[in-house]
This record gives structure tokens, C-alpha cells and sequence, in this order.
């Protein structure tokens, strides 16, 4: 466990939380008021000012000069008590204690949301540490930070900087603490099959409660998982895996998802689907996904469907979804001509008529190619040559 942390989400990301559903269209006037006053009750608590005066300009906090004011004086006092500590720890203390000193400037710059002064502080500290572990608490700090703010440059560059260190050394609880850290930033940046690889990796050694809680992970790997895996793949590590059944029931809609599609009952993962899509859309790191994930969603759902057969009626189709003949006729229309489903449409007969695509026979096409683009490349380079 890293040092000063426990087992609850940190209070910083679920203030980032609360500011993302604050600014989100579908969040009712009524929850928006709650959840100001409890922003407020937050930033006032941690002396939050830069927080406080961004709040301010884009409009979340009305601005209340008094309150700043006090807000920056009492920053100003504990910094100067902070580096008073440091001075006293170089005089007179070892280095142990020097870096002790550091660190505590360090967190106290992140419980009040100065990004910069803690990032600066952060890199300070690091100068005073010697040992791998304590180094990778660090990096664990600053992907905090880069959460909070969404700083993708950031994650990225300090998840690179914890894979250099683990080249030193470092324990492998650190080392499974890194992989839900980087599979929330694939996840978050659309990358979902390799957040999916990284999140099961993680099921059975999930620590990582800082950023979210155990049955959130499981929403994100079952989600994550049923884009990316082939039908086998999960059914082996999702619909059996024990401790998704252990916590899967406590996520609403999520258990008839999964068990619905890998179960082929297609108007039971209609039904539970919609129940979802308010989730996914009130996630911070799922939101600005949200039309991509459930396009590739349906995407899995109709190939499944469509693998069975070599012609379906369009009515049987609609039936086993639920839904109208029109509704399955505009939607894979979409989706075959995005290049998404292999089959083609009768609209005179209402019939679909699937034309998987012969993996032996694409791999010939594409050899005939490379080998035409080859001899191209040797006929020009012999007319240099000759010249």
C-alpha cells in the first residue's frame, strides 16, 4: 500500500466526479444544487483556492472575494510552516526525515488542488528518494493528478516513467496496482481491448481502491471485455471468471448484459443494454465514448446473431430483438455500410444473406498485393540502378 493511503476511492476523484456530473446535460436541476453545495463544502474544507477561482470563471461557484482571501492566507501559513519543517529536517535530521519533510509539502500541494506547485514538489521529492517503491508512490500521485484534471499527456508520461522503474526493481503488488492504472487511461482514450487485457489481468489482485471501488472495476472490465474478447475467450474469463460472479449481481443491468449475450436471448441484452446506457453516459472516463462503445456494442451483438445463419428473414431478426422491422432494416444498413457487418440486404424478399469473409482467401489477395507491390518496387530500383 502506498504511504498515507487506505482502501476508499481518493476524495479528489470523486470531487472530480461530482464536477464532471455538474456539468452534465442529463443530471437533474435538483441533484446539480446537491451537488454544488457539496463541491463547495469540499473546496472550503481543503482550502482548494486556485480550484475555487477556476469555479468561479467558468460559473459552477459564484465568486466570494472573503472566502478566497481567507482561503490564500492559511495556504500561505502552511507552506511557510511546511518549509520550516524542511529547513529543520536539513539541519539538524537525516535524510530519511529530509525526504519525509519533502513529501508532506508534496501532498498537502494535492489536497489543495495546485497542479503545478505539487507536480514541482513532486519532482523535488523524487530527488531525495532512493528506493524503487517509494519512487513508484510517487509516479502512483502523479497519475492521480493527471485523473483529476484529465491530463492524458501526463498519465501517459508518468505510466512510461513506472515501467522504466520497474526495470530497477519493485514489488508486484506495485507493478498490478500499475496495470489498473494504465487500463483505466487505455480505456479512457478508446484503446478498450487492451484495457480489457490489462483489467483481467487485475481481477484476482485488484488493490488499486484509490480509484475506484471493486464492483466499478468489474462494470469496466465486463464492459471493456464483451467489445474485445471472442466468444470463448469470454466465457473462460468473464461470464465464469468467479470473482466477476461474486460481484457482478451488485452492478444493476450488468449481469443480464453479459449473460444475455453470451446466452443468444437478444431481447433480454436489449432490454438490460438500455438499462446501462445511463451509466455508461454518467461515467467521466466512459462519457465521451458513449456513441462510439455502443455502435461497436451492437456491432458484436448483430455478427453473433448473423454467424448462425446463411439467410434470415428480416421479421425473424426484429423478433428475437424486440424491435420493428424498420428499426433492424436502418440499423444494419448503417452498420454494412460502414463495413461493419458481412451481409447484404433483400429488401424485395425481406431476407438478410450473410457473406463472411474467407479468412484463406483474404490472406491470398493480400499476398498477391504485397507481392505486386514488391516487384514494382525491384523494377524501379534496377532502372536506377542501370542508370
Amino acid at each position: 500500500m502506498e504511504e498515507g493511503m487506505d482502501s476508499k476511492q481518493q476524495p479528489h476523484l470523486i470531487l472530480a466526479n461530482k464536477l464532471f456530473l455538474l456539468s452534465h446535460p442529463d443530471v437533474d436541476d435538483i441533484d446539480k444544487v446537491r451537488l454544488r453545495e457539496e463541491v463547495l463544502s469540499v473546496v472550503k474544507s481543503d482550502d482548494m483556492a486556485s480550484l475555487y477561482e477556476y469555479l468561479n470563471t467558468s460559473g459552477v461557484l459564484e465568486k466570494d472575494a472573503e472566502l478566497l482571501d481567507a482561503m490564500k492566507k492559511r495556504i500561505e501559513e502552511e507552506t511557510k510552516k511546511l518549509d520550516e519543517k524542511i529547513a529543520d529536517a536539513e539541519e539538524n535530521l537525516g535524510e530519511s526525515e529530509v525526504r519525509e519533510a519533502h513529501l508532506a509539502k508534496s501532498l498537502y500541494f494535492i489536497r489543495i488542488c495546485d497542479k503545478e506547485r505539487a507536480l514541482e514538489q513532486l519532482k523535488v521529492t523524487e530527488g531525495k528518494t532512493v528506493a524503487v517503491g517509494q519512487k513508484m508512490d510517487l509516479v502512483f500521485y502523479t497519475l492521480q493528478i493527471g485523473f483529476f484534471y484529465m491530463d492524458f499527456d501526463l498519465i501517459s508520461k508518468s505510466i512510461d516513467k513506472a515501467k522504466n522503474l520497474f526495470e530497477e526493481g519493485g514489488d508486484w503488488e506495485r507493478k498490478n496496482r500499475l496495470k489498473v492504472y494504465e487500463g483505466l487511461y487505455c480505456m479512457s482514450t478508446r484503446n478498450f481491448k487492451r484495457a480489457a487485457s490489462l483489467f483481467l489481468d487485475s481481477i484476482s489482485t485488484f488493490t488499486t481502491y484509490e480509484l475506484f471501488p471493486y464492483d466499478t472495476f468489474i462494470f469496466y472490465t465486463v464492459l471493456t471485455s464483451i467489445i474485445s474478447l471472442d466468444r470463448v475467450s469470454l466465457n473462460q474469463k468473464v461470464v465464469d471468471a468467479p470473482e466477476i460472479l461474486t460481484v457482478i449481481g451488485k452492478v444493476p443491468h450488468l449481469s443480464e448484459f453479459l449473460n444475455s449475450l453470451y446466452g443468444c436471448q437478444y431481447k433480454s441484452f436489449f432490454i438490460a443494454f438500455s438499462g446501462l446506457t445511463e451509466q455508461i453516459k454518467l461515467d467521466r472516463y466512459l462519457q465521451p465514448h458513449f456513441r462510439y462503445y455502443m455502435r461497436e456494442v451492437r456491432t458484436v451483438v448483430y455478427s453473433q446473431f448473423l454467424e448462425s445463419y446463411k439467410s434470415v428473414t428480416m421479421e425473424a431478426m426484429a423478433t428475437a430483438f424486440g424491435v420493428s422491422v424498420d428499426f433492424i432494416d436502418q440499423e444494419l444498413s448503417r452498420f454494412i455500410a460502414a463495413g461493419k457487418l458481412h451481409c447484404k440486404i433483400d429488401k424485395v424478399a425481406g431476407v438478410l444473406e450473410t457473406n463472411r469473409p474467407d479468412a484463406r482467401n483474404a490472406f491470398y489477395q493480400s499476398t498477391i498485393k504485397q507481392g505486386d507491390f514488391l516487384l514494382n518496387r525491384i523494377q524501379k530500383l534496377s532502372r536506377v540502378i542501370d542508370l
